[in-house]
């Protein structure tokens, strides 16, 4: 049995007259670039996140760039994140125009070490991006903490983490600030590029709303130098009906992750997301760590099972963002689980049967290693 590693289609085909229905309307209003459907979502994604404002702008990168910007981030400042994330959260630093400052991650759960943001904090910091990876949140107490002592504002990359909570609190309500992108891939993904900023600050939601629309406060009164960053009206009649079903598949995506860990947990040469995240991950991703990873890339590809790396390199290591400076080692678990992550399938459609297939094959497959 041959088992995608995604499949929009699918997701898609479960509700396509309740889309077509919701892009219909925004286009017999002609509500394009903001306007009444955009106003709608962001109230009801605020509601959902458990925040009182939400602000969609076009794309995940542009709510962490936009927010960066809100918050006076800008040339000469530091920003701490992690190296293990998708570039776009590099890049926001960056085009804030200050320097990402890296810390490594737990070895546990990929997720930023807590324990080191100390050393890191310097005069020039301004913010702290913790990354709920593969839809597993941070450990924002002991990250607050620490960001509390040194009065230090915390963005929440939340990019993967659309329904995952920490303590009965939803992903992108626990710092000053979250950041969501709505990439059609994402648990809560549009039909096109979109992302949004979440927070209980209605400051610095008014100052991403203004610097998203130009700067303007009213049309042609231009206060400061904005950037056009509105999320697109059809995006948002698409993401209000998604926002209705994303209970559901969060739950169907962690049922599979239980069903992984059923079949796979008892296999000593490889390692499965943290369990301790198994109740509250959105489980965007399903990563195993083996030593062998790309053989066993290859050998699943040959059965016919869909997998993806995230991430091959730690950000430090690429060629982007050499010019930092960091030498070889000097984030070990990065470095390492950069090498050994191998993404098994993960949707929210994935049936229990599919699920099976792939741990036999998995299984099957380092069977046959010890056999060599």
């Amino acid at each position: 049995m041959a088992v995608p590693f995604l499949d929009l289609k699918k997701n898609l085909a479960g509700i396509r007259s309740e889309v077509d229905a919701a892009v219909t309307a925004a286009l017999d209003q002609c509500a394009f670039a903001g306007g009444p459907f955009v106003a709608q979502f962001e109230e009801e994604f605020a509601a959902y996140c458990g925040t009182a404002h939400c602000v969609g702008v076009g794309s995940g990168t542009e709510a962490l760039w936009l927010a960066l910007l809100a918050l006076d981030v800008g040339p000469g400042d530091e920003v701490i994140t992690s190296p293990m994330t998708f570039i776009a959260t590099g890049e926001a630093i960056t085009f804030a125009g200050a320097t990402p400052v890296f810390v490594d991650i737990l070895d546990e759960d990929s997720l930023l070490d807590p324990s080191k943001i100390e050393a890191a904090i310097t005069e020039r910091t301004k913010a702290i991006i913790p990354v709920h990876l593969f839809g597993q949140v941070a450990d924002m107490n002991a990250i607050n903490a620490v960001a509390q002592a040194h009065g230090i504002p915390v963005i929440e990359d939340a990019a993967q983490a659309h329904g995952a909570t920490q303590e009965g609190r939803k992903a992108g309500s626990l710092g000053r600030v979250g950041c969501f992108s709505f990439y059609p891939g994402k648990n809560l993904g549009a039909i096109g590029e979109a992302g949004a900023i979440v927070t209980d600050d209605e400051t610095l939601a008014k100052r991403v709303d203004q610097l998203r629309n130009h700067g303007q406060i009213k049309k042609y009164d231009h206060a400061i130098v904005g950037w056009n960053g509105r999320m697109d009206g059809v995006q948002a009649a698409a993401l209000s009906v998604k926002l209705r079903h994303l209970d559901a598949w969060t739950e169907s995506r962690r049922r599979a992750a239980r069903a992984y860990h059923q079949g796979l947990g008892g296999e000593t040469d490889i390692r499965l997301p943290a369990s301790n995240h198994l109740e509250t991950s959105s489980h965007h991703l399903f990563p195993l760590r083996l030593k062998r990873r790309d053989a066993m890339l290859s050998a699943l590809g040959e059965r016919g099972i869909g997998v993806g790396i995230h991430y091959p390199e730690a950000l430090s290591e690429t060629k982007a963002y050499r010019s930092l400076g960091y030498p070889a080692g000097s984030f070990p678990v990065a470095e390492r689980s950069a090498r050994e992550f191998l993404s098994l399938p993960m949707f929210p459609e994935l049936t229990g049967a599919q699920v099976d297939e792939v741990c036999h094959a998995v299984l099957a497959i380092l069977e046959d290693w010890r056999r060599e």
